[in-house]
C-alpha cells in the first residue's frame, strides 16, 4: 500500500461528522485529539479521516490551513499503523487543540502517539 490519502479516505459526510461529536470516543496526545467512531462507511475503506483546527484559536485561515496540511501529511505517513490492523471501519477526526503554530515534528510525534493509543484501545 502506497503512502497516499485518496478522496475516498477523506471524511466529508456532515452526518458522520456530527455523529462523531455526539457518539464518538476520543484519545488525546496534546495538542492533537483524535475522535473516532466505529461505523459503516460509504466506501470500501477501513478508515475515513478528517482534520480540524478551531477558528477560536487561529483567526487566520492561512494558519488554520497550514496546520491542517501538516496534520494530513502526518496522517498520510503514519496511517499504516492503524490501517491494516483495525477490525471494522472507523471514522477519524483529528482536532488541533494548541494555541500556537506547530512545526511538522510536533504534529507528527503527537499524531503518532494518538494513533498508538487508539490502536492499543482497539487491540484489547
Amino acid at each position: 500500500m502506497g503512502l497516499s490519502f485518496p478522496k475516498k479516505e477523506k471524511l466529508k459526510s456532515k452526518k458522520l461528522i456530527e455523529q462523531l461529536f455526539v457518539e464518538g470516543n476520543s484519545v488525546s496526545s496534546f495538542p492533537i485529539k483524535l475522535i473516532y467512531l466505529q461505523t459503516k462507511l460509504p466506501f470500501e475503506v477501513a478508515i475515513q479521516a478528517g482534520v480540524s483546527v478551531p477558528k477560536k484559536n487561529f483567526k487566520s485561515a492561512v494558519k488554520r490551513n497550514r496546520i491542517k496540511r501538516l496534520m494530513r501529511e502526518s496522517y498520510r505517513l503514519n496511517k499504516a499503523l492503524v490501517f491494516n490492523n483495525s477490525k471494522g471501519s472507523f471514522a477519524f477526526l483529528f482536532l488541533y487543540l494548541g494555541k500556537e503554530m506547530p512545526d511538522f515534528t510536533l504534529v507528527d510525534k503527537n499524531l503518532k502517539a494518538a494513533l498508538h493509543k487508539f490502536k492499543k484501545l482497539n487491540d484489547e
